[in-house]
């Protein structure tokens, strides 16, 4: 308190002392007009602070503004069973339903209407029908068992529909989260943030259960109340990164089912497919300690496991999901696998939901250390067929890897026929995917590493010729030629025995 203050204080102090010395002036203080003057002459006298004194509230900002109702009481309805006691009158209380009108039928006063009322006031209003028979009635009433809770989940949940949320003694009232649950958990295209709950009588409001992950704010988990409808809106752009921490919330789908998805393109079989959640952890044991299957929800790369891996012609930085929305949009997600092989980026690998179609386009052109680099990843085919025939040891049908190079197939067909192979050069015959056939030579060098000149990468069903040297073409043209000559000097000789 500074010097001014202490002064204006002693003034005020001592006049009052002085006034109430004089009777007449108590007098006066004991009507309502000289108290509310005296009161207004101490409000002038007292110092007023300035501005500087005041205390200031923050900004609130606009984003933090909490539009969500606060916890409302309970309402009565059709199906409540509630307790009444009358004060010092036992013969008018009891046990009583609330019927389908929502109406009461009770002793003496016949029906009251019960419907939308609080406890609080359903009480009042009884008391006031009964103040007709009973003086100053005390009307005690207390819920017994509430009716189930009728709520409706829509928009990108799993199963939107109508749902019946029983209530037993001592439970709580279900919540948003609850209530999604039921409903099977949101789809991948959920906006979270802008959950939208109606509720009779009451404008709509919004919740951000997404605030609710990240920040613990329980308030977005709002209780909800019997004829409350929960409205899931779709996301304009769906973050990859934000669907895999969705996809550990309390209110996301079950991973543990397989889902059904369609997977086309530079694939090796394309086709719809069904795609099980892979199991994560090291062993059934450690699964075992944490309580649970510990699943989690099919990808792309998953997807492109089951239909066989990707052909050496796919481009995986351009692969699509196309996935058709609740209101039957369809949104597409660009996926970048190469960004997934060089740098890890686990969120090109989409996690996908059911219906959803993975589209793998063909490429341009693929260097050769892109094909080695691709024949190493999980999601490329593992095994192909290619066709080795002429002078090797085993020629035929031979199994390498996928996107092998060359001299891999030579090795596995056993190698030259060092007799009658022609070890310089080789050819390679290819079927395109637009039909046509490309048939080039390539030189031979078991010491060079993956290149498209002498060691190129193969594809499904290529076909290596292996043709035979100079001397043995000259050495079989020979023999072909003298085969008649040794034929007649056998039949020669035959006559000459005779």
């Amino acid at each position: 308190m500074d010097t001014t203050q202490r002064i204006a204080t002693k003034r005020i102090e001592t006049f009052h002392r002085k006034r109430m010395r004089n009777s007449s002036f108590r007098k006066y203080l004991t009507q309502p007009v000289a108290g509310a003057a005296l009161f207004a002459l101490f409000v002038a006298a007292a110092p007023v602070p300035g501005m500087a004194q005041l205390p200031t509230l923050p900004d609130v900002p606009p984003e933090r503004v909490n539009t969500i109702p606060l916890e409302e009481a309970y309402t009565l309805g059709s199906g409540d069973r509630v307790r009444m006691d009358i004060f010092d009158v036992p013969e008018y209380s009891g046990e009583f339903q609330v019927l389908a009108n929502g109406i009461l039928n009770l002793p003496v006063v016949g029906s009251v209407s019960v419907q939308g009322l609080t406890i609080e006031r359903a009480s009042a209003v009884i008391s006031q029908r009964y103040a007709r028979y009973v003086k100053r009635p005390i009307v005690t009433l207390s819920l017994l068992s509430a009716r189930p809770l009728r709520i409706s989940v829509g928009g990108e949940v799993k199963r939107p529909g109508s749902y019946s949320i029983p209530l037993t003694d001592g439970q709580q009232f279900p919540t948003v989260t609850q209530a999604i649950e039921l409903a099977e958990g949101i789809t991948r295209s959920a906006d979270v943030r802008n959950v939208e709950v109606r509720r009779r009588g009451k404008p709509p409001f919004r919740v951000n259960l997404w605030d609710l992950l990240n920040s613990s704010n329980l308030n977005q988990d709002v209780t909800l109340r019997d004829g409350d409808e929960i409205f899931l809106p779709t996301t304009t752009a769906i973050n990859p990164i934000e669907s895999r921490q969705l996809a550990n919330a309390s209110f996301a789908p079950d991973a543990s089912e397989p889902i059904k998805v369609a997977v086309v393109g530079e694939v090796v079989r394309p086709g719809p497919y069904t795609v099980a959640a892979s199991t994560a952890g090291a062993s059934t044991a450690d699964r075992a300690r944490e309580g649970g299957d510990n699943r989690e929800p099919p990808t792309v790369t998953q997807a492109i496991q089951v239909a066989g891996g990707i052909k050496q012609s796919a481009d995986i930085r351009r692969v699509e999901v196309r996935r058709t929305t609740r209101d039957g949009d369809e949104q597409v997600l660009q996926v970048n696998l190469w960004t997934l092989l060089q740098e890890g980026d686990l969120s090109q690998d989409v996690i996908l939901q059911e219906g959803d179609t993975i589209v793998v386009p063909e490429a341009t052109e693929i260097t050769a250390e892109e094909a080695t680099e691709l024949a190493s990843a999980s999601f490329s085919a593992a095994i192909i067929s290619v066709n080795v025939v002429g002078e090797v040891e085993k020629p035929g049908t031979v199994q390498v890897p996928a996107n092998s190079p060359l001299n891999q197939a030579l090795l596995a067909a056993g190698g030259f026929d060092n007799r009658r192979a022609r070890k310089s050069s080789v050819e390679l015959v290819r079927l395109n995917p637009n039909g046509t056939v490309t048939k080039r030579e390539v030189n031979v060098d078991f010491t060079a590493g993956v290149n498209d000149q002498s060691n190129p990468p193969l594809r499904p069903n290529d076909v290596i010729i292996v043709r035979r040297s100079g001397l043995t073409s000259f050495t079989d043209t020979l023999g072909t030629a003298v085969s008649p000559l040794g034929s007649f000097f056998t039949i020669f000789r035959l006559f000459n025995l005779f």
